[in-house]
């Protein structure tokens, strides 16, 4: 959600090639394209809601009230909605450590291809503690319930990995903010995507407005970086290390 729609997708379609195109969901709702295929949406975000400017998870449910009432009854705190928006009907939660999260039930958009290909993106939950995130959101969502396009959830290397099918689409990691004061710590679901060259990448940031806030990661197969556009939402880009 951005306090200026239009100048987000100019941000996005300098420093990740991005395409937007209009949605069902009215004018103040864009939904962004890479190689053709739905990557993310860009919505406006009404002066009334005092929300920061931010990338949120929105997770398809089936039914809006009844995962309505699994965030409450875990402890955890319904923001707003479940409220009827567009083709469907959508809410916004923390989480009981404050990450926040959001749900939709309704059309998802065709092919959306999250967690798979050149044009996806993946989620990472920073929280204290893993374990009991993956049971919270395991119980709220159905993770692992076995039916039909459920996911799994696996315990590996210290993190909790959530697969669709063969596609990694998440990772929750434990050890984030114990009484942090940094607000850039604290518990909560940064997204990623990929870019061809982390350098170019870095260099539009900053030609558009915006900034790295992290040095340059680096593993075996990848690098990456944290960055922030004009209005202060974070996300990560992350490329391949074979363009070093």
């Amino acid at each position: 959600m951005a306090r200026d729609l239009a100048s987000a997708q100019h941000f996005y379609a300098g420093v990740l090639g991005w395409e937007f195109r209009a949605s069902s969901l009215g004018g103040s709702f864009a939904v962004a394209l890479r190689e053709g295929m739905p990557v993310a949406g860009i919505g406006a975000l009404a002066e009334r809601l005092d929300l920061p400017v931010a990338w949120t998870p929105y997770f398809a449910v089936v039914d809006a009230d009844v995962t309505a009432a699994r965030i409450r009854e875990r402890g955890a705190t319904m923001a707003v909605g479940p409220l009827a928006f567009g083709t469907g009907r959508a809410g916004l939660a923390a989480d009981p450590a404050g990450a926040v999260f959001g749900f939709w039930q309704g059309t998802v958009v065709p092919d959306w291809s999250e967690g798979s290909g050149r044009a996806s993106a993946w989620l990472e939950l920073h929280t204290r503690d893993a374990f009991e995130a993956s049971i919270f959101y395991g119980e709220v969502f159905d993770w692992a319930g076995g039916g039909t396009g459920c996911c799994v959830a696996s315990y590996e290397h210290d993190h909790v990995v959530l697969r669709h099918g063969h596609d990694t689409v998440a990772r929750i990691s434990g050890g984030a903010g114990e009484a942090a004061p940094d607000p850039s710590i604290r518990p909560r679901w940064h997204v990623h995507f990929p870019v061809p060259d982390l350098e170019e990448a870095i260099k539009a940031t900053y030609a558009q407005g915006g900034e790295a806030i992290s040095p340059v990661g680096t593993s075996t197969t990848s690098r990456w970086v944290d960055l922030a556009d004009p209005e202060g939402a974070q996300f990560t880009v992350a490329a391949p290390r074979d363009t070093l």
